[in-house]
């Protein structure tokens, strides 16, 4: 077949997949926020938040689940397209003029790596910014947050009434702070006391500071200085009121990512949790291309069933990719698996799969 009938069966390709591609992403996204909009209404009628800051919470939400269907969009739009495409014998017409299936399917390809490319484009610019604004909505006019609690990816500054508290590195899985200092306040705004410590630790129902030193203001306004092998800290904060000052990867970019990673390495800290989100972060933008290396000889292999069952296989699909990927990741948090690794392990397994079985496409 003359390369002029290819590059027009190439674009009628591209076209039919990105029109099913907005059609399923859009129907997805659609879902997603009634869904989410129903879970928490009831919240925000509780809180007495005003609508607009519901409508904005929502709103704001939108580039990160849009992000997020990216995935399960491209593999239904793929199978549903080939699908449709067997119905009206439109795959046994190419095959009887010669059409070489994986031929063409390599447009596809090409295709879903440049929805990768804005995927990860719309992760790393509208995303971070549009997630902190929703999730500072939710935390303000929900769970009616403290205002000054302010915070980097982990370090938290927290001003009361009468005190400031910062603390470099919180790692709430174990609720312990690392190098927290206090500081308090009279009515004048006068350093009254300042503590430090090596590390605070969650102790039954009360905050234990280990290796303390204590600086007190005396009746002749001078400091003294105290020091203390540990000290039970009689401050009204639970770990969850540090936790929900945390920034979150969504809030963050890659960059970001990279350049608190390698802070708290230098800092003597364990940074393997950045690592794997900084690479995920790389990673799952690929999943668009591995999708359409794994959908397409899975929708050519469905003989019968139609598109009610390709529906449903391209729905598996990507709840085992994610398991695969939330699997994988837990694997890095722990340390088993360089963060890397932890990251591509997924893609690698379905990428393999697919050209696997992209090579025993019926040509």
């Amino acid at each position: 077949m003359g390369e002029g009938i290819v590059k027009i069966l190439s674009r009628y390709m591209v076209g039919e997949f990105m029109k099913y591609l907005l059609i399923f992403e859009g129907v997805f996204v659609f879902i997603y926020l009634i869904i989410d909009f129903l879970q928490k209404i009831d919240n925000f009628i509780e809180a007495g938040a005003a609508k607009p800051f519901v409508f904005l919470y929502f709103l704001y939400k939108t580039p990160f689940i849009m992000v997020h269907m990216v995935p399960p969009a491209i593999a239904i739009s793929v199978i549903v397209m080939f699908s449709i495409m067997r119905k009206s014998s439109e795959i046994t017409a190419l095959k009887a003029c010669g059409v070489n299936l994986f031929r063409i399917s390599q447009v596809l390809v090409l295709a879903a790596s440049g929805v990768g490319l804005m995927t990860f484009l719309t992760s790393e610019i509208l995303v971070p910014f549009a997630s902190s604004r929703s999730n500072t909505i939710w935390k303000r006019k929900v769970e009616k947050q403290d205002p000054g609690l302010f915070y980097g990816s982990n370090q938290v500054w927290y001003k009361g009434s009468e005190w400031i508290y910062w603390i470099r590195n919180f790692d709430s899985k174990n609720q312990i702070m690392e190098n927290p200092i206090f500081f308090f306040f009279d009515n004048g705004f006068r350093l009254t006391r300042k503590i430090e410590g090596k590390r605070g630790i969650w102790e039954k129902g009360r905050w234990k500071l280990e290796q303390a030193a204590i600086q007190e203001l005396d009746e002749k306004g001078d400091y003294r200085l105290k020091r203390m092998e540990s000290l039970y800290l009689d401050i009204p904060e639970k770990p969850e009121s540090f936790v929900k000052g945390l920034k979150k990867p969504e809030e963050m970019g890659y960059w970001q990512l990279r350049r608190y990673a390698d802070q708290v390495r230098e800092e003597g800290y364990d940074n393997s949790k950045y690592l794997v989100d900084m690479n995920i972060k790389i990673a799952f933008p690929f999943i668009c291309l591995v999708l359409v290396v794994t959908s397409v000889p899975i929708a050519l292999g469905l003989k019968k069933g139609g598109t009610p069952l390709g529906i449903t296989v391209g729905i598996a699909t990507c709840f085992l990719y994610l398991m695969t990927l939330g699997f994988s990741r837990s694997l890095g948090l722990m340390g088993a698996i360089p963060p890397v690794l932890s990251a591509w392990l997924a893609n690698l397994i379905f990428s393999f799969a697919g050209i696997y079985l992209m090579m025993h496409i019926e040509r």
